[in-house]
């Protein structure tokens, strides 16, 4: 088992990666809940909840399943579980948790967040994808107009993530979250790319796939304690989530992964990159790895204006003025502010190159 701690400004939590987790999260709870409300979805329902509940058997606690995938982060949702968390009869001194992957702990995050004004909440991952989602404190429902618009800055207390919950992931929700393990690669080094690079997800073993969680999470770890609302440094975590958060809203939550977008993202981020800064980036290495690991980048059809839209519309954005983070190179990152025209010409550019 490793271990890693994240400093936030009212403390710090564990993030603990290993074997089996899922079946001990009591022996990792601070403080004794009067109740424990558990949220995951249909698929985790049926192969891990069992496994969680066994370590529970000495609290009070009960279950809320929601629908499997993006949709659920919806305000309806989000108040059905409002509505679970009062029946039940959570208090402040009550626990949920997170179990599933990033839509799971967004919105459960969230619904702690609100909950008589903030209740605790642990994060229990179950996809790769979740690496990232799980650490730092973002929790958001989406908008119809746009991703993550309603959410909060709300550390959890704890991550724990089992590890031998993701050999049950499909080959697409591999894909999914390796884009955000690329996208940390980026931020951090051309040495961590070439690694990420190198891997071919069809015959990833379980060893390195753990050695790329704990890379992609210390970069993620070493970001959020530096800039934890967002102030600075935090926002070239949106690396490829500018284009990606654009086509999500556009072609409908859960009919593109938020990592198949992403990695659209990262290439138009690289592409735009190089024409901004004259320079020369890893464009055909990076396309070449997505192509080999089957990622959807073909039929990229959508209209740039629709785009263009969905991106004004984006929460970083500054009085409807796109802004996209760029790089001068693998480790060096800058936050631009690009007109509409400008992104004009780059999607269409972008599109001729992906043919």
């Amino acid at each position: 088992m490793q271990e890693l701690s994240v400093r936030h400004s009212n403390g710090s939590y564990s993030i603990l990666v290993g074997e089996g987790l899922r079946f001990k999260l009591h022996k990792f709870l601070s403080k004794s809940y009067s109740k424990i409300l558990i949220i995951t979805d249909e698929t985790i329902e049926n192969l891990y909840l069992d496994d969680v509940k066994k370590g529970l058997s000495a609290y009070d606690f009960s279950q809320l399943i929601i629908p499997a995938g993006e949709k659920s982060k919806h305000i309806d949702v989000y108040y059905d579980a409002q509505t679970k968390a009062i029946e039940t009869g959570l208090d402040r001194n009550s626990l949920i948790i997170a179990l599933g992957g990033g839509v799971v702990g967004d919105l459960a995050g969230f619904v702690a967040a609100t909950f008589m004004r903030g209740i605790d909440y642990i994060q229990v991952p179950t996809t790769i994808l979740a690496h990232d989602s799980s650490v730092g404190g973002k929790v958001a429902i989406n908008h119809p107009l746009g991703k993550n618009l309603i959410g909060a800055f709300y550390p959890p207390v704890g991550v724990y993530y089992d590890t031998e919950t993701l050999t049950s992931l499909s080959e697409r929700e591999t894909r999914s979250g390796y884009a955000e393990l690329i996208k940390e690669a980026l931020i951090s080094s051309e040495d961590l790319l070439e690694e990420m690079l190198s891997a071919s997800l069809a015959s990833l073993d379980q060893e390195r796939l753990q050695t790329h969680l704990m890379a992609g999470i210390k970069v993620k770890q070493g970001i959020v304690e530096a800039d934890e609302r967002e102030h600075g440094i935090r926002s070239h975590l949106n690396l490829g989530h500018t284009l990606a958060h654009a086509l999500e809203a556009e072609l409908g939550y859960g009919n593109i992964t938020h990592g198949e977008a992403v990695a659209i993202g990262l290439l138009f981020a690289i592409h735009v990159s190089e024409r901004e800064y004259n320079c020369k980036l890893p464009f055909d290495k990076l396309k070449n790895w997505l192509v080999d690991n089957n990622y959807p980048l073909t039929g990229f059809t959508v209209k740039a204006e629709k785009i263009i839209n969905h991106m004004k519309a984006d929460k970083k954005a500054t009085k409807q003025r796109i802004k996209m983070v760029l790089l001068e190179r693998p480790g060096k990152l800058k936050t631009e502010e690009l007109s509409d025209e400008a992104i004009q010409v780059h999607l269409e550019t972008f599109r001729e190159r992906l043919v």
